[in-house]
């Protein structure tokens, strides 16, 4: 007697990353516009409603493992510790996105090629990077909670970090995923970190020469200056005797810097 083993059929791909890869075959053979969800459907072998369970519509097909990572992002960030420092801890969250685009190359640029040829995906883009700039901006506004400007900081440092990181990420990208883009994602966020990370403690010299330049100032009448400073709300600038060499400068927080600029120049002019 012949007999016959059977051979087990290949795996078929999950059906969200069936649906994925049809549609990006049609798109590089017909085009972005010229495709259709039907088109897409027919060539995974599925019904639209298979489709719409995984995707809203045609273009989050295109992108459709950020909100995974949105959600990793978010995860990440509220399971920080009140001893991380901030910058560091968004700067390690912004690089959970390089991961994902490094973990698929070929598909990261097939998208990023895709996406600059048609306009309204590079809307739907931003609005994407919208979302996790303001995920970060969530997180250090709820660390800059009681500071002076701490939204603002907030805000302006998630904009910094989604800045850094998308400008190293393109070149990647526009470099075929050729290199390391985990390396010139750090080396980016690295600017973002010696910009706005945690100011160093002033140094015991610094701070037994700050003191004593506040005696002196003491010792020279300031503290009377300096209530007159405040009370005009204006730029005040007193030089110390016996040191020629110091100018003591005291300013609201809101005055122009042109007027601080003007009553410095006054005050060495008048020496």
């Amino acid at each position: 007697m012949s007999s016959t083993t059977s051979r087990p059929e290949a795996a078929k791909p999950p059906m969200r990353e069936a649906l994925v890869a049809a549609a990006f075959q049609l798109f590089l053979e017909r085009g972005y516009e010229q495709t259709t969800v039907d088109d897409i459907v027919a060539l995974a072998g599925v019904g639209r409603r298979s489709f719409f369970r995984y995707f809203p519509s045609k273009e989050d097909v295109v992108f459709p493992d950020h909100e995974r990572c949105l959600a990793d992002m978010t995860a990440f960030l509220a399971a920080s510790e009140p001893d991380h420092e901030p910058v560091r801890r968004v700067c390690d969250a912004a690089r959970l996105v390089m991961l994902m685009y490094a973990e698929n190359p070929s598909f990261s640029v097939q998208r990023y090629r895709l996406t600059k040829r048609v306009p309204g995906l590079r809307a739907y883009e931003l609005s994407v990077v919208w979302r996790y700039e303001r995920a970060l901006a969530a997180y250090l506004r709820d660390r800059f909670a009681g500071t002076p400007d701490g939204d603002l900081r907030a805000d302006v440092i998630a904009a910094a970090t989604v800045a850094a990181h998308n400008n190293a990420l393109r070149s990647w990208l526009w470099s075929d995923g050729q290199g390391d883009a985990a390396e010139a994602v750090d080396h980016a966020l690295g600017s973002v970190r010696t910009a706005f990370g945690a100011a160093p403690e002033p140094s015991a010299d610094g701070r037994a020469g700050a003191r004593a330049d506040v005696r002196a100032g003491a010792q020279a009448g300031a503290r009377a200056d300096v209530r007159a400073g405040v009370a005009t709300g204006l730029p005040l600038v007193t030089a110390l005797p016996d040191e020629d060499d110091v100018v003591v400068v005291v300013s609201r927080r809101g005055a122009p810097l042109w007027r601080v600029v003007q009553e410095i120049e006054t005050a060495l002019a008048r020496k």
